[in-house]
């Protein structure tokens, strides 16, 4: 039999190191948190070639003593745990592993001088070799310098990616720890060159605009919410300002960043309605929660974290995403004005086969009768509409149509979105605001106000009702996944799905709720399960009512091609600025846009 034996020192060092330091900025992590944790208020990160040939971090915060730069070397030693209790740390580090890890892969270089001191102390570790110990001089404050980082282990060197991959990592790091510390200044330098700065003391909203995007400062909504001892604040954008990917969806726990599964999740169905499949909202949420209620042990790198109760963390976030989206009432992420009037050619050229234009005594030599509605009213001109049929050689019917209004005073166009002057195309409804000309899509503002309209009216309960089955199907499951189906009949029921247990391995269906139809009960009993699993509530169903409900939505609206009324028009305006979340569609899509006068001012050579 082989013997057991015991792992040398050095080799230990290396197997912690690979769950600790897995990449560059998996160690600029450790070392930034180490900063913050000692009470900076200035970080200063510089990197070279993406932090494989150096990473150095500096910061203002206690500093430490020569004895404790020697402790904090060796395993398992950390200031961060007074005592036993792990489950109430509340600082962002607490192994003791970062620094002994990255010093037994890499050429590690500490200096320290706490404040008061007389001088600092500089310790520098070789891959877990102590090679020099002594003064140093540099002001309060620590400063650790990482070089050559998997420089004697080129097995785990090789793996590494290209260097302006992992420079991307390493600011991703950045970023994340600037926006869960706005109270902190953070500086980060790039071979030489300053790619982020921020000062400390800025209000949350400014810190994710400036880390996020910049459009999140009119685009977004700020999020303030309570349940109890949780706290939700941050920034979500509008469903119509978002990517084609997730990787702006920032989250944190406690002051901590983490990619949480169940947090995506509660992201996800809280757009549900509001997206598109393939779009992601953009956003960066602060989760505080009792440290009893949340484990942040489970994973060596501390990016994942366990919820004691899932169901009701995800039924706050969803929540208050959802309300604060509701307050904001009509708005919409509009286009800037600079790209959207660089789709415009200030002087068209003309067509290689253009037919020669009438001139301009051919003209107004025709007869001409002013059209009876003022110019400002009218989406056309009589005239307009003349003359295309006059160089078409037929009478056609024109794509756009104006009525006749009624002279509206300064009060009306005090309105949001205007009031109405027309209809484009049997789709589009111009309207005059104070402000500007605003289009408005038809049909994707009536989809938004009729699933919304019927929500108010109860439509989930209309929707709660079952469809018995001709025949009860029988559903074969892991026996866990009926246990856990087992328990939630009761709330399954409630909308509409009827379950019975149906031996130890397999639950029995006997109604599925009326609106799926003819669904696949088996798949739909198999995603309900995994939700359980995941997310410890039967949350997937839900989310496919929403479905139907925006499918009957949009199936129930004002298709495009209808011609209305000006009347028609105003009504829809009027709804619009009164029901939550209409800027978007149930697809995600924009129902309005507007033109603002210096816009069009610009498109005429005004400006």
């Amino acid at each position: 039999m082989p013997t057991i034996r015991r792992l040398p020192e050095h080799l230990v060092n290396r197997i912690a190191a690979g769950e600790v330091v897995e990449r560059p900025a998996s160690a600029l992590k450790e070392l930034v948190e180490n900063a913050i944790d000692a009470g900076a208020t200035q970080v200063t990160v510089r990197i070279a070639s993406g932090g494989l040939d150096m990473i150095e971090v500096t910061d203002d915060g206690c500093g430490m003593r020569p004895d404790e730069i020697a402790l904090a070397l060796e395993r398992h030693a950390t200031s961060k745990l007074p005592d036993e209790h792990i489950e109430q740390v509340a600082t962002l580090g607490f192994r003791g592993e970062a620094l002994p890890s990255i010093g037994s892969v890499a050429r590690l270089a500490i200096e320290s001088r706490p404040h008061g001191a007389q001088e600092g102390w500089k310790r520098v570790i070789d891959h877990g070799e102590v090679t020099a110990d002594g003064p140093a001089a540099l002001p309060p404050g620590t400063r650790i310098r990482v070089e050559n980082l998997f420089g004697k282990v080129p097995a785990r060197r090789k793996f590494l990616r290209s260097p302006r991959s992992e420079y991307a990592a390493c600011q991703d790091v950045v970023r994340r720890l600037a926006m869960a510390r706005p109270d902190v200044g953070f500086v980060l330098e790039h071979d030489g060159r300053r790619v982020l700065a921020v000062q400390p003391r800025e209000e949350l909203a400014a810190r994710v605009a400036r880390l996020v995007a910049r459009e999140l400062a009119e685009d977004g909504v700020l999020i303030e919410a309570e349940r109890g001892a949780a706290r939700l604040t941050g920034v979500a954008g509008l469903p119509t300002f978002n990517r084609g990917v997730a990787d702006h969806q920032y989250l944190f726990v406690n002051g901590r960043p983490v990619k949480d599964r169940l947090l995506v999740g509660a992201v996800r169905g809280a757009y549900s309605d509001m997206l598109a499949r393939d779009r992601h909202a953009v956003l960066a949420l602060f989760l505080e929660i009792p440290p009893e209620e949340v484990d942040v042990n489970v994973h060596p790198a501390k990016t994942e974290v366990r919820f004691r109760d899932p169901a009701f963390v995800r039924g706050f976030l969803v929540g208050a995403l959802r309300h604060a989206l509701e307050g904001a009432g009509q708005k919409s992420a509009q286009p800037p004005s600079a790209s959207a009037m660089g789709n415009w050619q200030v002087e068209p050229a003309a067509p290689a086969a253009a037919p020669p234009a009438p001139s301009l005594g051919s003209l107004f030599a025709r007869e001409y009768s002013a059209p009876k509605t003022r110019f400002a009213d009218a989406r056309v001109s009589e005239a307009g509409a003349a003359w295309r049929s006059y160089e078409a050689g037929v009478m056609a019917e024109p794509a756009a149509r104006a009525e006749p209004v009624t002279d509206m005073d300064g009060e009306a166009l005090q309105y949001p979105l205007g009031v109405a002057r027309g209809q484009v195309a049997g789709t589009y409804i111009v309207a005059e605001a104070e402000d500007g000309l605003v289009i408005v899509d038809q049909h994707a503002a009536h989809e938004r106000l009729v699933l919304e309209r019927l929500k108010a009216a109860g439509a989930e309960d209309a929707m709660s009702r079952s469809q018995a089955l001709l025949l009860p199907e029988v559903v074969e499951l892991e026996e866990t996944a009926c246990d856990a189906l087992e328990e939630k009949v009761e709330d399954l029921a409630r909308v509409g799905l009827a379950l019975e247990r149906f031996g130890p391995g397999a639950m029995l269906v006997r109604a599925v709720p009326s609106v799926l139809g003819k669904s696949d009960v088996h798949a739909l009993v198999r995603d309900i399960a995994d939700d359980l699993a995941k997310n410890g509530d039967a949350l997937l169903l839900g989310e496919k009512l929403d479905l139907v409900l925006a499918t009957m939505a949009c199936h129930g609206s004002v298709r495009a091609g209808r011609s209305l009324s000006v009347a028609e028009m105003n009504a829809l305006l009027r709804e619009m600025e009164r029901t939550p979340r209409s800027g978007q569609c149930n697809h995600g899509r924009p129902t309005w846009v507007k033109l603002a006068h210096q816009d069009i001012e610009k498109l005429f050579g005004r400006k």
